[in-house]
């Protein structure tokens, strides 16, 4: 992490991190084929770190507002130690065609465990679900922190107070927008944004594909 913050990622080679580990480059070949995978073990490990730090608040709060801010905060937490890293590494990331994307296939492991931990945070809450969106949910709620990884990235702010800010005003809209959806009145609304995300969210585009069906007539 060190060597890609100072030299950048573009220009630190697998044999560079090797000597910094003091192995020889056959050696780290061995356990990671190349710079892109070191990366994925990254992504895998901050998501494993972010389900340990948000134990105690899905733990404590049965508040849907609550659960969703407190995971947040401790994915900003969690983060906060690679900040400098990932402005060098987002142009990477960003690449729609590259692995490193979130929304690549390679990806996919630690997009499925924050998806999870989403999953997670709805279950355990006193807030009713409506049964026809509760599997989109958890994916679009993980798209909402992709929003707030963005902001982060690009936020100056002492302690990334902006960002905080995004989580606890963004938490208490998410929340009452689910809570609207219960109301019939509100379905339409809410099928029509569930609709367009399932058909434009990257990653969704293929399930949906695959689970498509004939018009009828």
């Amino acid at each position: 992490m060190r060597l890609f913050r100072e030299r950048g990622y573009d220009k630190t080679t697998m044999r560079a991190i090797a000597a910094e580990a003091g192995v020889s480059a056959s050696n780290a070949y061995y356990y990671f084929a190349g710079k892109e995978h070191l990366i994925q073990g990254f992504y895998d490990q901050v998501a494993a770190d972010h389900r340990t730090a948000a134990r105690e608040v899905l733990a404590r709060e049965r508040d849907l507002e609550a659960r969703i801010a407190g995971v947040q905060r401790a994915w900003l937490d969690v983060a906060e130690p690679y900040h400098e890293f990932a402005v060098q590494f987002f142009r990477n990331a960003a690449d729609p065609d590259s692995p490193l994307s979130p929304f690549s296939s390679e990806s996919e492991p630690a997009r499925e465990a924050v998806v999870s931990l989403y999953r997670e945070v709805l279950a355990g809450s006193k807030t009713k679900i409506p049964s026809d969106l509760a599997d989109a949910l958890p994916e679009l709620l993980w798209l909402a922190q992709m929003g707030l990884v963005l902001h982060w990235i690009h936020d100056r702010s002492p302690d990334r107070e902006r960002s905080r800010r995004l989580v606890a005003r963004g938490a208490r809209l998410t929340a009452r927008a689910i809570s609207l959806a219960r109301f019939r009145i509100l379905r339409p609304l809410v099928d029509e944004v569930h609709g367009l995300f399932m058909e434009f969210l990257p990653g969704t585009m293929r399930r949906a594909a695959t689970s498509a069906r004939p018009p009828a007539p």
